[in-house]
């Protein structure tokens, strides 16, 4: 009698730990089991989200690389980037498809959009590399429109080293512009040094030395 008496009382405890916290535990259990549909749904946007993104960046860039554009091919081109900004922003898809546009409105001969474009990748990009190959991109485009001084100012402002080269070969361009003939020698002889030094390649650099008189330069 006293193990069946045991019994009910366990019995007892238990319905009125239920009648205290039942409805909290079921209140518990769906919250729990909402965040987790709730999650994978989400990652399943994500998912379709990014391949998408992906789709479209890789539409692009097929575009893009072909030898010659026609009207429909710019205005394909034209609308993917769109989307990619205004569906995918933030993204590195969007950065990648800015860069893309300003190198398509170079060649349209639009230098001020081709600035515009870049100028977005460094003023949104959360990516490093990215932000400093958009500087160097406007410098170039700086340099060619006549404003070698905002070039350099634009190259200080902030290139990864992985460009140095680069960034080197666009700064002699600059002062070159600017008349400064030594500070370009200089800078042309270090963009050749860190090419050999780093394996990046820079096109040009050992004729424009030459040119400015640096017979002693040698790649």
């Amino acid at each position: 009698m006293a193990e069946l008496r045991s019994e009910e009382e366990q019995l007892d405890a238990i319905k009125r730990w239920w009648k205290d916290n039942g409805k909290s535990l079921i209140l518990g259990v769906a919250v729990a089991a909402a965040a987790v549909v709730g999650w994978k749904a989400w990652e399943r946007y994500q998912h379709n989200q990014a391949a998408a993104a992906s789709a479209s960046y890789q539409e692009l860039l097929g575009l893009a690389g072909q030898d010659s554009l026609d009207d429909k091919t710019i205005a394909r081109a034209d609308e993917l980037i769109g989307t990619l900004r205004n569906e995918h922003g933030g993204t590195l898809y969007a950065d990648l498809a800015a860069l893309i546009q300003a190198r398509l409105e170079v060649a349209d001969g639009d230098l001020a959009g081709a600035r515009q474009a870049l100028s977005n990748v460094i003023d949104t990009s959360d990516d490093a590399y990215l932000k400093g190959l958009a500087r160097l991109r406007l410098a170039r485009i700086q340099v060619a429109d006549g404003h070698p001084q905002a070039a350099l100012d634009t190259l200080d402002a902030g290139i990864p080293d992985s460009l140095a080269a680069s960034q080197a070969m666009t700064r002699g361009d600059a002062l070159v512009a600017l008349d400064n003939n030594d500070e370009a020698r200089t800078a042309y002889q270090k963009a050749l040094d860190l090419s050999r030094e780093q394996g990046q390649p820079v096109f040009g650099a050992q004729l424009k030395l030459d040119n400015l008189g640096a017979e002693d330069a040698t790649l």
